[in-house]
């Protein structure tokens, strides 16, 4: 009982356990581009107690209300979420969090803690999502809609690698912004600012998390293990 989920993959975890991802965002643990890690790998490489994460997994309501079933849904099903919940709105949250990055830069440029940089790297994962998201809309998601099956494995490849450059930019972000902790002091608009990224971020992350997790291995016939009992 004492190691049963710690060599359990995060992705795996995140698929299986309702609520962990809520848990791994807590201990800051990268379940999408990571998701191959084990909690024990991936614990031990951010200095954290694993069985403290693992404990906090066990601890969690596993009919928690409002917890997705996205396992058993329909690949179909699960593209259609994705292309609402994700796709629709990384669509509007972009030119806004720009908008704001411009403002706070702008207006608290000489203050240490500005995050000067940010509205370029904004603009440049902006750009770069975009890309990928027509890519998918135009390319493999009709591919996995006509049962490609297999064959949809090289833009799969493509788009894995493409989510990896997007946790990276992830990452350059909370260099920039201190992970997204706006300082003592900030002005309304920097608030507001540091709110909407960190939505995105988590957004963002739970995207790629279906996708890398979810629908990919299933398109490709590749089964999630359950978490271990």
């Amino acid at each position: 009982m004492a190691t049963q989920l710690l060599d359990d993959t995060l992705g795996d975890l995140a698929c299986t356990i309702p609520g962990a991802t809520r848990v791994f965002h807590e201990f800051h643990l990268d379940f999408c581009c990571g998701g191959g890690k084990s909690l024990r790998q991936a614990a031990l490489e951010r200095g954290i107690d694993a069985r403290e994460v693992q404990n906090r997994l066990l601890a969690l309501d596993p009919q928690a209300e409002g917890e997705e079933r996205w396992r058993e849904m329909a690949p179909a099903h699960l593209i259609d979420h994705l292309l609402m919940r994700y796709h629709a709105i990384h669509r509007l949250q972009l030119p806004e969090l720009i908008r704001l990055a411009a403002r706070v830069e702008q207006v608290h440029g000489r203050r240490d803690e500005c995050p000067n940089g940010l509205t370029e790297l904004l603009m440049s994962i902006q750009q770069e999502l975009e890309s990928h998201m027509q890519k998918e809309e135009q390319v493999l998601f009709p591919m996995i809609l006509r049962g490609a099956g297999a064959m949809a494995g090289g833009p799969i490849t493509v788009m894995r690698f493409e989510h990896d450059q997007h946790g990276e930019a992830l990452e350059r972000l909370a260099e920039l912004t201190n992970d997204i902790r706006a300082p003592a002091g900030a002005c309304n608009t920097w608030q507001a600012l540091y709110r909407g990224l960190n939505e995105f971020r988590v957004d963002l992350m739970q995207h790629i998390h279906l996708e890398n997790n979810l629908l990919f291995p299933r398109v490709l016939g590749q089964e999630v293990h359950s978490a271990s009992a």
